[in-house]
């Protein structure tokens, strides 16, 4: 399980190197199809831990009328809304050699 609140990836987009970030794999769509998959990974523990979260705050009573705001509630979600994204996060892992990955296809051709 991460701690997002520890990361120091950025929150917003900037530019790489495309070569430093294939540097390991040597073939920048791989390294495409890693980042999305650990950013799939990421997007689904945050989601995970937001919704378990929120599920504190859950009412379970059928009157519309009694909905009211919670402070609480609402600065959980702000803090994952200035989260950094998923990619960015995975992005820095993988800059950071954090990722761990393998391509089953070229171990069966060694």
């Amino acid at each position: 399980m991460i701690d997002f609140k520890k990361t120091h990836a950025p929150t917003n987009t900037r530019t790489l190197n495309t070569v430093a970030l294939g540097e390991g794999v040597g073939n920048i769509y791989e390294v495409v199809a890693i980042l999305g998959k650990r950013a799939n990974q990421i997007s689904v523990e945050m989601k995970t831990e937001l919704s378990r979260k929120l599920q504190e705050f859950a009412s379970y009573n059928d009157n519309l009328d009694e909905l009211f705001e919670n402070r609480e509630q609402i600065e959980i979600s702000r803090f994952y809304e200035r989260l950094p994204k998923p990619v960015l996060i995975s992005t820095d892992e993988m800059l950071k050699g954090e990722v761990y990955y393998r391509n089953p296809a070229k171990e069966e051709k060694k």
